[in-house]
């Protein structure tokens, strides 16, 4: 890219950042929990592209969305995905054909050793970049081995479990752990010289999700298009998560497996905590790029360029 283009990236990049220059123009409707994602989502192969796969259900290219600068995120480049630990030989010869180059897994790792590694093409292994979750899978875990619903209901019930979910979001923009590792894979994006890349976390929704909306905005796609490209994790999910529920319920561990519902969906208010925490210490999504994540204009011009056609 030329000196004199690299200035102009920069310079449109900055001012429609921190001018938070995004319209409300939604490419797509977003997904009403429990929606199936075959049918639902037939219709908008052009935005959400899902990778089918037996072992993991919420593996998408992160490509097609058009911006508000009239562009389009290139495809191919950027996979956003939930654990590929039980990926089954057909599904590893499907990932093999994404052509990847790097994996980064946002587990902790009381999550691999619990769910195990990745299973992943010969000579592929994930980078462990892990994302605090504020002891939820430990909480998740002691919640259904203890069998006692009482417990269940204290650990879980009475809007406990949405606002565990709602501070857990706001520590992806407090905690400077959590921050580095969401830079990380940013600058990894920006540079190129690992892509195809790939991240995940156990579910693909809450870390995945947040750094999927964090990439979609700063390459100029609109709020509302990131938004919904958040939300449909209930859709890719839902059929899944509804088997654990029931398979806990006819288990016995489990009297009343809805009070986990909130702990498996993704919800607005939920990336509102940490888009409001984000206002609050950086003032703007562009000040939260910059300050926040430290990415310079050069870096955040690298990624836009290097993304978007």
């Amino acid at each position: 890219m030329s000196r004199a283009r690299t200035r102009l990236v920069t310079a449109v990049l900055a001012s429609a950042l921190a001018l938070s220059a995004l319209p409300a123009a939604s490419a797509y409707a977003a997904p009403a929990a429990g929606a199936s994602a075959s049918g639902r989502y037939h219709q908008q192969a052009e935005t959400i592209r899902q990778i089918p796969l037996q072992g993991a259900v919420n593996v998408r290219d992160l490509g097609g969305y058009r911006t508000w600068t009239g562009g389009r995120v290139r495809q191919g480049l950027v996979y956003r995905s939930d654990a590929l630990g039980k990926l089954t030989p057909a599904d590893v010869t499907t990932v093999s054909g994404l052509g990847l180059k790097k994996v980064v897994d946002f587990r902790i790792p009381l999550e691999l050793r619990y769910d195990g590694a990745d299973r992943l093409p010969a000579g592929l292994t994930a980078t462990s970049r892990p994302v605090s979750d504020l002891g939820l899978y430990a909480t998740l875990l002691g919640a259904i081995s203890s069998g006692d619903p009482a417990a269940q209901e204290q650990m879980l019930g009475g809007g406990r479990a949405e606002a565990y979910m709602r501070d857990i979001y706001r520590t992806f923009v407090t905690s400077p752990e959590n921050r580095a590792q969401f830079a990380a894979t940013l600058r990894e994006i920006a540079d190129g010289g690992q892509d195809p890349l790939l991240f995940h976390c156990t579910s693909g929704k809450d870390r995945t999700g947040w750094m999927g909306y964090v990439l979609l905005r700063a390459l100029a796609v609109p709020e509302d298009t990131a938004t919904s490209d958040y939300l449909a994790s209930n859709a890719f999910r839902a059929a899944y998560d509804a088997q654990v529920r029931a398979g806990l319920e006819q288990s016995g561990r489990m009297q009343n497996p809805d009070l986990l519902i909130p702990l498996q969906e993704v919800r607005q208010d939920y990336l509102d905590a940490a888009t409001a925490q984000l206002d609050a210490d950086y003032g703007s999504f562009y000040g939260y790029l910059t300050d926040g994540l430290g990415l310079d204009l050069r870096t955040l011009a690298k990624l836009r360029t290097r993304m978007v056609r």
